[in-house]
Order: C-alpha cells, then sequence, then structure tokens
C-alpha cells in the first residue's frame, strides 16, 4: 500500500516502531489483569511492554 493511503495511526505506529503481537493467555488471567488495569487507571500496552523490557534485561 503506497504511504498516501495508509491509516494516519499505521504512519505513526510505522514512526514510531510500534508493532502488534498477538498471542493467547489464559482467559481468566486477561480478565484479572484487564480489570486490575482499568481500576489502577493504568493502560495494558505499556505496563505490558515494561513487562517484557524488564524480562530482557533480567535475562541479558
Amino acid at each position: 500500500m503506497s504511504e498516501a493511503r495508509q491509516r494516519p495511526q499505521d504512519r505513526w505506529d510505522a514512526k514510531t516502531g510500534l508493532v502488534t503481537k498477538g498471542f493467547k493467555v489464559k482467559e481468566s488471567v486477561a480478565k484479572e489483569f484487564t480489570e486490575l488495569c482499568k481500576n489502577q487507571g493504568v493502560s495494558m500496552g505499556p505496563l505490558i511492554t515494561q513487562m517484557m523490557q524488564d524480562y530482557i534485561d533480567q535475562h541479558k
């Protein structure tokens, strides 16, 4: 797809290096995580990113 036809969000994601990752988790864990994030006013994406970075840093 040409750059002019990309959605603005897709251009922003490409510019900032963001990618969509898909994986499966237990439904109960996903529901509890979603609810906790909502109750604490925390966005799930940045929190998952931080957890992933912490794991990388610990295991390098």
